[in-house]
């Protein structure tokens, strides 16, 4: 099993999930990668040996891409959209000019892809499309041009899957739960921005399982919404947070004062404004069964798991 860009913590779980069963190889710019994989440099952009490591494997997976939490300048957009664009185009150059190819490739997307929405949730078939109250349209453009330069590989006989993921929730330092259960422990875990925005989420656990389901299923192929079955408003979950760190009561946020506060941080707002509604459609019409289904329960797990030290 190839993983690009595996060395970030989904990387390093899904080493973990599939190293009993794989000789897992996580092609890599110089990241440390964990105990559960080989590591290979590439350069993300250009052919090289690493390509070698395609032939005869089961299975590729694509999860390279510079994180988006940060703030959107001019040279921040530009490695955002370039780490994923390129790796993309490069993993197909090589896909397709392997003697025995993978015979599926897994590349990540993103649930923001979908059009922000108070109303009801979109499966795989929902609007996509940018809203420019939430400054959303940058993100927006990343998942169309990163799912386009995927689909335009040319690499038959070779199954491919995009996971438009949601916000995947684990128990490890800068991650999302870390730092949402650090703002609720300090009495900052009220609704932010009027928490009426939806928040689509999933457990690490059920991101290893459904990527183990989508390898083994050889009928999967397309589009698949990656994300728990129960979405949630930011002021559910906030308050879901609150009741794991035993507090009852946390100051809200307005947006005025998310505004500042992602300007300290070097984030964006649009990370918290945006009301990710989503479903993952495909998975259960398909027979794919969730472990952690309910938001509060899945964070208590969390919480109840030693703290991965990376």
């Amino acid at each position: 099993m190839v993983i690009a860009g595996g060395s970030g913590f989904l990387g390093r779980n899904l080493a973990a999930h599939f190293a009993p069963h794989y000789d897992v190889v996580v092609l890599t710019r110089g990241a440390a990668v964990g105990p559960h994989a080989r590591a290979v440099q590439w350069d993300a952009q250009t052919a090289g040996p690493w390509a070698c490591e395609l032939d005869g494997a089961a299975v590729l997976i694509n999860l390279t891409g510079r994180s988006v939490n940060c703030r959107y300048n001019a040279a921040n957009k530009e490695a955002m959209m370039t780490s994923r664009i390129a790796s993309t185009r490069i993993l197909g150059e090589a896909v397709a000019n392997s003697h025995a190819p993978p015979p599926v490739w897994i590349n990540s997307s993103t649930a923001t892809i979908y059009k922000h929405t108070l109303g009801a949730p979109h499966g795989e078939d929902g609007e996509i499309g940018a809203t420019p109250s939430v400054k959303d349209a940058f993100a927006v453009e990343i998942a169309q041009r990163w799912e386009a330069a995927f689909f335009e590989a040319a690499c038959p006989g070779v199954r491919q899957v995009v996971q438009r993921t949601a916000i995947v929730m684990a128990n490890e330092p800068g991650t999302a739960f870390d730092v949402l259960a650090g703002l609720a422990r300090k009495g900052l875990g009220g609704a932010q921005a009027g928490g009426r925005q939806f928040v689509s989420w999933l457990h690490i656990d059920d991101y290893c399982r459904i990527t183990e389901w989508l390898v083994a299923n050889e009928e999967a192929h397309g589009v698949y919404n990656v994300c728990a079955p129960n979405p949630l408003t930011n002021a559910g979950m906030m308050k879901a947070l609150r009741s794991m760190v035993g507090l009852k009561i946390g100051l809200p946020a307005p947006r005025w004062l998310l505004e500042i506060g992602a300007l300290f941080m070097r984030t964006e707002t649009e990370l918290i404004l945006k009301s990710r509604n989503v479903v993952p459609t495909r998975l259960l019409t398909q027979g794919f069964r969730f472990g952690f289904s309910e938001f509060g329960p899945a964070m208590k797990d969390l919480a109840n798991r030693p703290t991965v030290v990376t």
